[in-house]
Parts: structure tokens; C-alpha cells; sequence
């Protein structure tokens, strides 16, 4: 593949984009078919992109860069750069794209606004696949902020409500918080080494030439861009809230784009992290913290919630505290291979929730039940995707999530390890929490919900119930499977879900991302710890709620534990937190400055100015145009001068 076709990998969305807007917008189905062709033309390009890289190797990648402009003596340019990293990231994010865009066909079927989610969708995948070939820090950034964006216009797509318009400026603020930190480790690199290229500033880093204050203080910086991206604690908080937008949304930010660009951002400048310094840096045992409690802290809130999607918002970010856990100990090969495995299992359980919520008219689990009579290819499905995610062999979960483990347990510290193996444990359990009440058991629902969609749900469901299927919801009176264009995509990424963990089996993806053969070798006792605490969350999860050995509500019986489940199920009063701290804190901050400028500031200057015109108003009053008075002045005038004469001689 020539470099210079790589600049299609971004245009051809783009492209899309554009056309919907100016050419297609009036004929929605075409708006579709038009961004599905764009997307897939993209995808093809990346296999070709993919295949080259691996057979040129590691130390041979393609690049491409042309000049954007100059100022003073600094030019900046514009280029592709594909490397193993960013081959392994363009097929997953045109692969996950492709597939929600042909589920979304089904999905938003009938939405008035068809042909406006269609070009908001071609923009974010142009804007990921744009940060991810980015061979400079100056063009990730601008590609950075356009997934925000994105983000925004996405979650918000339904802005009628006032939920989704409050998730969408949420979303869009909380990440501008760590976009912060992100511009100024951009800025102080730039007057460090007077260049942003992603290639000179690693052989910077690794020759020592960034004194290590500044690499530390940078790793940090673009840290806080990812951990907004990434939603990681504590700012986490925007991506529940998420799931205001339509299902596939949800499965495109969530599995492949914007969640995963803080995890590719820190993984392709690990070299800042590690600098030339051998195991564990400061910066790098900050991300594993924020990970490892990431991962445990959202877990814990993925049990209580009753909203399919929600659950699956927590998982998210539970599992993005691992990818960050395992880039932390050094597990660059860990991270990059679980936020891949990742993107497969995640995006089938997203949009096999859409499924659901599409069959049943709803989002809560309470009202759901015994739908794998029903919807039997969104059950078995959906539960390949849970068995993956929890970490069962020979799942693509199993494999990658096992690598984490097995480098914290080298490389990191003890706790680490605990907080992970805990989080596993919580993971299987909410996620066969879900089968068991959502496919388990007998039909809990009203047979008429269809016909009141928006009513009820927990978390918003408007669009993701009224504006998509075949017109099957009209007299609809009972749940039903989804029709064939939504369910093929969630049948290859099942395949996926079992069969892409075994690329590293034998080692060959870890050589691929290094460059140099490795060979894979296998702690047992972690990889039977593993699946042991992964098993045992299954089994608690049947015994609450599939068998009902346990009533789920004994846990909160107890005063005790009613005031943790409280706790949890108010997501531990993060929200409360911030909204206290900005109606109360900032505001009364802002509050106190806008006195001290009013009567402080705006006291100098006016008290200034009235002694000013007040002095003017008495020097007037001299100027009488009286002979007599000028007289009587002049003869004081002398007087005086007469006077201080006198008594300097005496």
C-alpha cells in the first residue's frame, strides 16, 4: 500500500459526511447506504494498511506528511503514520463502525432524524480514524476535540429531551476538564523540544534528552486528557449518563472511538511514561492506581442498576480502569490486546441490549425476563458476549484479560492484583445478573409496553424503542426478535468474540505490536485464578437470580447494608459531589470576586475619578474672572512665599 492512500482512511468518511449534508440529506435510506459504502471502503483500505504492516514489519511504517503551514520559524505539518498500533486500532474502529452502521438500519428505522444521525456517525468515525493516524501530537489533539464533538452531538441527538441535552453538555464539559491537562503537556513539549512529532519526541524521551520533572509532568497532563476520554475515576461521571443516546451510539462510543482514544493516546505515548528509565515510574504507577480503582470502583455500581444499558455503561468503565491497569505495569501488549477483544464483546453486548430494548419496548431489567423463548439469537448472542467479557475460556475475554493479570502479578504491587481480581469476580457476576434476568424465567413485562415506549424506562429510551424497527411496533403485543439487518451484525461480532483472543495464543500479536518475537508463556496459577473467581461469579449470580437460593433482597435487609446499597446506587454521590462543588463552592467563589470587583476594584477606580472631578470642580471655582479675587490671590501668593522666606533664614 502506498502512504499517500492512507489520507482515504480519513477522507472517505469525511467524504460521507459532507455528502449527506450538502447532496443526500432529503433521502434518508440513502444517507445509509452511503456512509455504510464510505465506512466499508475505509475498512478495506485498513485490512490493506494492515496487511502491509505486517509484511514490512514493525521498523517500516508508513508514513505520509505534508506541510499545513508556517509561523515565524515554526512549520506545522499534517501526516499518516501507520505503525502495528495503528493497524491493529484501524481495523477495529472500521470493523465496529461498519457493523453499527448496518445494525443501525434496522435500529433507526423511521427516526425523523435518519439522515442527521447518518452524517454525525460518518464524522465521528472520520474524527477517530483521524486521531488514530495522526503522526503528531498537534493533529491527535484537533482530532481529539472533533470526537468530543461528536460525542456531543450524538449523545444529544435526541436534544428534545431534556435528559439527553443535559448528558450530551455533561459529557462534552466533564472531558474538556482532562482535555485541559492534554493542551498544556502539548504546549510545554513544544517549547522543550520545539517539535510535536510523535517518532522525534519517543527518540527524545528515550535518549534522555526530556529532563524527567518534565516527562513526568507531561505523562501526567496527557494522563488527564485520556482519563476524560476514558472515563476514568473521577471523571468517570459523564458516561453513564451516555446512555441518553441511541443504542448504537452507545455501542460505536463504548466499544471502538471514544472511550478507547484515551487508552490508545497513553499507549502510543508510553514512551513519555517509561522515559529512559527501566520498570515502574511515577507517572506510570499513577495510571495503574487510577486504573486498578477504576476497575473495582465502577464494578461495584454495575451490580445495582436496573438499566440494561447502565450496567453495561459501569462495565465499560470498569473495564477501561483494566486496559489502563495493564499499560500502567508495563503491559503494553496486555492493554492494546484487552482494548481490542474489548471492542468486539462490548459492542455485541451494546447492541445486543439495543435488541432487547427493541423486542420489549424497554430498558429495565425488572420488566423484562424469559426472552430467550423469544429473541434466541439475541440470547445466545448476547451471552457468548458475557461469557467473553467475564474472562471464560477459550473466549476472546479470556485471553486478553488474563495477560493483565498475569503482568500486574510480575510488575505491579500486590494490591493491584487484589483490586483486579475482585473486579473480575463483580464482573461476572452483573453480567450473568443481567441473563438471568433478562432471558431467565418467565416474561415480566406488560404485553402492551410497545404502545407507551418512552414510558417507564429507566435512563431514557425514546428513540431506542419508537423511532427504529420495521413498523413491527404497530399493534405490537409482545416481545419479538429483531429482524435479520440487526441481528447478522451481532452474530459476527459473536464470532469475534470467541475466536480474535487467539491471535496471542501463540504469541504472534505481541510480536506484531513489538516488532520483535516473543514468546507467550503462561502463569497457570493465574490463569486458574482467573476463570476460578470468574466461575464463582457466575455461579453467585445464578444462585441470587436464576436459581433464587438467595432473595436479592436479603442483601439489603440489614441497616448496614441498606445504607451501602444507597450509597452505591446513588453512584456513591459523585453527581451530588460535583454539583455541590459548582452551585456551591465555584459559584460561591465566583460570587465573592464579583464583589471584590464591584466594590474593591470598581471602588478605586471610581473613588479615583470622583477625586478627580471633584478636585477640577474646586480648581473651577478659582477661575472666577474677578479682579479682585486674582488680587487677594496674588497678595497671599506672596504672603506666603514671604513667610517660608522668613522662617527658613530665621
Amino acid at each position: 500500500m502506498q502512504p499517500e492512500l492512507a489520507w482515504l482512511i480519513i477522507l472517505l468518511p469525511l467524504l460521507s459526511f459532507l455528502a449527506i449534508v450538502f447532496v443526500f440529506r432529503p433521502n434518508p435510506r440513502l444517507c445509509g447506504y452511503v456512509t455504510i459504502a464510505a465506512i466499508a471502503g475505509a475498512f478495506l483500505l485498513s485490512v490493506w494498511a494492515f496487511a502491509t504492516v505486517v509484511q514490512n514489519g514493525a521498523e517500516h511504517p508508513l508514513t505520509s506528511v505534508e506541510t499545513w503551514f508556517t509561523a515565524g520559524d515554526a512549520t506545522f505539518r499534517v501526516g499518516v503514520f501507520i505503525d502495528p498500533l495503528t493497524a491493529v486500532m484501524l481495523i477495529v474502529v472500521t470493523l465496529v463502525s461498519l457493523l453499527v452502521q448496518i445494525y443501525s438500519q434496522g435500529y433507526m428505522h423511521g427516526d425523523p432524524g435518519y439522515s442527521r444521525y447518518y452524517a454525525f456517525m460518518s464524522l465521528f468515525t472520520t474524527s477517530m480514524l483521524g486521531l488514530v493516524l495522526a503522526n503528531n501530537l498537534m493533529m491527535v489533539f484537533i482530532f481529539w476535540e472533533l470526537v468530543g464533538l461528536c460525542s456531543y452531538l450524538l449523545i444529544g441527538f435526541w436534544f428534545h429531551k431534556p435528559e439527553a441535552a443535559s448528558a450530551a453538555k455533561k459529557a462534552f464539559i466533564t472531558t474538556r476538564i482532562g482535555d485541559l491537562g492534554f493542551l498544556v503537556a502539548i504546549v510545554a513539549l513544544h517549547m522543550s523540544q520545539g517539535t510535536l512529532d510523535i517518532s522525534a519526541l519517543s527518540e527524545a524521551a528515550k535518549a534522555g534528552a526530556i529532563g524527567s520533572v518534565l516527562l513526568t509532568w507531561t505523562s501526567l497532563g496527557i494522563f488527564a486528557g485520556a482519563m476524560g476520554k476514558s472515563a476514568q475515576f473521577p471523571l468517570h461521571v459523564w458516561l453513564p449518563d451516555a446512555m441518553e443516546g441511541p443504542t448504537p451510539v452507545s455501542a460505536l462510543i463504548h466499544a471502538a472511538t471514544m472511550v478507547a482514544a484515551g487508552v490508545y493516546l497513553v499507549a502510543r505515548t508510553r514512551f513519555l511514561f517509561q522515559g529512559a528509565e527501566h520498570g515502574m515510574t511515577t507517572a506510570m504507577l499513577v495510571v495503574a492506581s487510577v486504573g486498578g480503582f477504576t476497575a473495582i470502583f465502577a464494578a461495584t455500581m454495575g451490580i445495582v442498576m436496573n438499566d440494561i444499558k447502565r450496567v453495561l455503561a459501569y462495565s465499560t468503565i470498569s473495564q477501561l480502569g483494566y486496559m489502563m491497569l495493564g499499560l500502567g505495569v508495563g503491559g503494553f501488549v496486555a492493554g492494546i490486546f484487552h482494548l481490542m477483544t474489548h471492542a468486539f464483546f462490548k459492542a455485541l453486548l451494546f447492541l445486543g441490549s439495543g435488541s432487547v430494548i427493541h423486542g420489549t419496548g424497554t430498558q429495565d431489567m425488572r420488566e423484562m425476563g424469559g426472552l430467550r423463548k423469544v429473541m434466541p439469537y439475541t440470547f445466545w448472542t448476547f451471552l457468548i458476549g458475557s461469557l467473553s467479557i467475564a474472562g471464560i475460556f477459550p473466549l476472546a475475554g479470556f485471553w486478553s484479560k488474563d495477560e493483565i493479570l498475569a503482568d500486574v502479578w510480575a510488575e505491579g504491587p500486590a494490591i493491584l492484583f487484589f483490586v483486579a481480581v475482585v473486579a473480575a469476580f463483580i464482573t461476572a457476576f452483573y453480567m450473568f445478573r443481567i441473563i438471568f434476568m433478562t432471558f431467565a424465567g418467565e416474561y415480566r413485562g406488560p404485553a402492551a409496553q410497545a404502545e407507551h415506549p418512552a414510558s417507564g424506562t429507566l435512563g431514557g429510551g425514546h428513540g431506542s424503542v419508537m423511532d427504529h424497527g420495521s413498523g413491527e411496533h404497530e399493534g405490537h403485543a409482545g416481545p419479538h426478535e429483531s429482524p435479520w439487518v440487526m441481528l447478522i451484525p451481532l452474530i459476527v461480532l459473536a464470532v469475534l468474540a470467541v475466536a480474535v483472543g487467539w491471535v496471542n495464543a501463540t504469541g504472534w500479536f505481541a510480536g506484531f505490536l513489538t516488532g520483535h518475537e516473543e514468546e507467550i508463556t503462561y502463569n497457570i496459577p493465574v490463569m486458574g485464578t482467573s476463570l476460578g473467581v470468574a466461575l464463582l461469579g457466575i455461579f453467585f449470580a445464578y444462585a441470587v437470580y436464576g436459581a433464587k437460593w438467595i432473595p436479592a433482597e436479603s442483601f439489603t435487609r440489614s441497616a448496614a447494608m441498606a445504607w451501602v446499597h444507597k450509597v452505591v446506587i446513588n453512584k456513591y454521590y459523585m453527581d451530588h459531589l460535583y454539583g455541590w462543588l459548582i452551585s456551591t463552592v465555584m459559584l460561591g467563589f465566583f460570587s465573592a470576586l464579583a464583589w471584590f470587583d464591584a466594590n474593591v476594584v470598581d471602588g478605586v477606580v471610581n473613588g479615583a475619578a470622583w477625586l478627580t472631578t471633584g478636585t477640577g470642580r474646586a480648581i473651577r471655582l478659582l477661575e472666577s474672572g474677578r479682579t479682585q479675587a486674582y488680587a487677594l490671590g496674588i497678595f497671599l501668593g506672596v504672603l506666603v512665599i514671604y513667610l517660608g522666606f522668613l522662617i527658613r533664614v530665621s
